[in-house]
């Protein structure tokens, strides 16, 4: 069933071409400080990142906590995140020489493992870089995934991370950008339907959704 919910929302919504940015490490960036804010709010501290010319790994680790801080004030939680963003810097500067790109060549486990023993980086925050920013072939497991297919009426046994990562990546052929684009369709449904209210009227996969049927048919 995941597949054909997979076309269908491919289908609705088109090519999303997750994730908007210019280059990997600007990726790297925005997954850390979309953690706990909206888009709008992390778009606002990368543009003053970008004006202060310090959108380097090198060059953020040059400035000063303050300094940092005050140019990432809008994506919220600021002093943590600086923090974050300097500990996630430090590893590309020392173990990749600053390169995003070079990190392509490591195996996947041991990447990951790099990121998740990095000050702030949890599972979902790995796989996003690991992603969108490096290509590796890992699907992202975040609050909406978990929604949606728990009212379609299908998920893992458990309800760990690596439970549903492993349904999906099971139930999906490997491949990076289906990934990304069957991540982004969830996002933009969760959004636009599958909120916490849902509004099921309408819904591209209302056929599927038992949570749906369900609610339609008192």
């Amino acid at each position: 069933m995941l597949q054909i919910i997979f076309e269908i929302l491919h289908d609705y919504y088109g090519e999303q071409n997750w994730w908007p940015a210019n280059d990997p490490f600007e990726i790297v960036v925005g997954s850390i400080l979309t953690q706990n804010t909206n888009w709008r709010n992390v778009e606002k501290s990368i543009d003053a990142l970008k004006k202060a010319d310090v959108l380097f790994p090198d060059q953020i680790l040059q400035l000063t906590d303050d300094q940092l801080q005050n140019l990432i004030y809008s994506s919220g939680f600021y002093k943590v995140k600086s923090k974050r963003l300097k500990s996630v810097c430090r590893l590309l500067v020392n173990e990749f020489d600053g390169s995003v790109e070079k990190m392509q060549s490591y195996d996947l486990s041991e990447l990951r493992q790099l990121l998740l023993d990095t000050n702030g980086i949890g599972p979902e925050t790995a796989d996003d870089i690991l992603l969108y920013a490096v290509g590796k072939p890992v699907f992202i497991i975040d609050t909406y995934t978990k929604r949606i297919f728990s009212r379609v009426g299908i998920g893992p046994s458990g309800d760990q991370y690596s439970d549903w990562q492993e349904f999906i990546m099971s139930n999906i052929s490997e491949n990076v950008d289906a990934y990304g684009e069957f991540h982004a369709h969830i996002v933009a449904l969760a959004k636009e339907r599958c909120k916490v209210k849902p509004i099921c009227v309408g819904c591209p996969i209302f056929a599927y959704c038992s949570y749906a049927r369900r609610e339609s048919s008192t």
